[in-house]
């Protein structure tokens, strides 16, 4: 991935402190990639916090290799990967807050980019890539998969879930998610441990409860896919964890008759149309780069 930002060299901006943490866990195969991914870019204001769960595998000394540009970084036994993360965060400053697992990646372009956004439009709180992308494991981009936006009704009802239903709108993708410190804090301020795999799912039920989510048009991090994710190796576990959180919404749209209204077009006549309400059809708010005015700028749509 050589590709660099095209609007670098012409849009000044500032640089907000930008908060990363990796939890990591006998990833050596993986973890200087992710490190690299993100010190390579050189952010000038980038507070980078890794925290090892007691590897075994070379792992810590990979860290100790990038130790003079870290921000923090321990070995040592934990509660699991959420425990890790609410560990790093605790020690952090950053005004953007994210994080990035041992086997995944950013674009070269991520952190600047996120910056650029958040400067752009200091009311947006929250924001996730609408082209996610997906690693295999030799680190070939295997697939970016387009998705039209992103709103709280959509989550609610079960679309970002994975579970296969036919409005699966694709999970929101947590390498590509990032945050201000205020809606952290709004929000609780750490990461609810007690789910074994979907912490990230539980915690983007809480951020809906404050602020929309912004769809950006940028790639901002790939997934890795390379079969050993608890996700895939517990994905029964994953799904029922995601269900218990979605059961907190009593009032969703069923998702029976919510794919009758796609499959059969009624989100594009009346009374559908016209009624979002009804769960049919959602205004989602999107940030874009604009060649014309060369500058990002936010545009709405609807999406059934």
């Amino acid at each position: 991935m050589t590709t660099t930002n095209p609007c670098a060299a012409t849009l000044p901006i500032t640089s907000p402190r930008i908060t990363l943490v990796t939890p990591s866990f006998n990833q050596a195969r993986f973890l200087e990639e992710t490190i690299r991914s993100i010190l390579d870019q050189n952010y000038p204001n980038l507070e980078y916090i890794v925290i090892d769960g007691g590897s075994t595998d070379g792992s810590v000394d990979i860290i100790r290799k990038y130790a003079d540009r870290l921000a923090y970084w321990c070995s040592e036994p934990d509660q699991g990967q959420y425990d890790a993360l609410n560990k790093g965060f605790a020690r952090s400053t950053g005004h953007i807050m994210a994080w990035i697992n041992a086997d995944d990646l950013y674009f070269p372009w991520t952190l600047r980019t996120v910056a650029e956004v958040f400067t752009a439009f200091p009311t947006v709180q929250w924001i996730s890539s609408l082209l996610p992308a997906i690693l295999n494991p030799y680190g070939v981009v295997i697939g970016v998969y387009p998705k039209p936006g992103f709103h709280s009704g959509f989550f609610q009802r079960g679309d970002y879930s994975d579970d296969g239903n036919t409005l699966q709108l694709g999970c929101i993708q947590q390498e590509s998610t990032f945050w201000r410190r205020g809606l952290w804090e709004q929000a609780g301020g750490r990461l609810d441990a007690t789910y074994r795999l979907a912490a990230d799912f539980e915690l983007w039920d809480r951020f809906f409860r404050y602020e929309h989510l912004y769809g950006v048009r940028a790639c901002l991090g790939v997934f890795r896919s390379h079969g050993d994710q608890r996700s895939v190796t517990h994905l029964q576990t994953y799904l029922a964890e995601m269900q218990s959180i979605l059961a907190r919404h009593r009032q969703r749209l069923p998702k029976l008759l919510a794919a009758h209204s796609r499959r059969w077009g009624l989100h594009k006549v009346w009374p559908f149309r016209v009624l979002p309400s009804l769960g049919f059809v959602h205004m989602v708010q999107n940030i874009a780069w604009n060649d014309r005015s060369q500058k990002w700028a936010t545009y709405s749509a609807q999406v059934p």
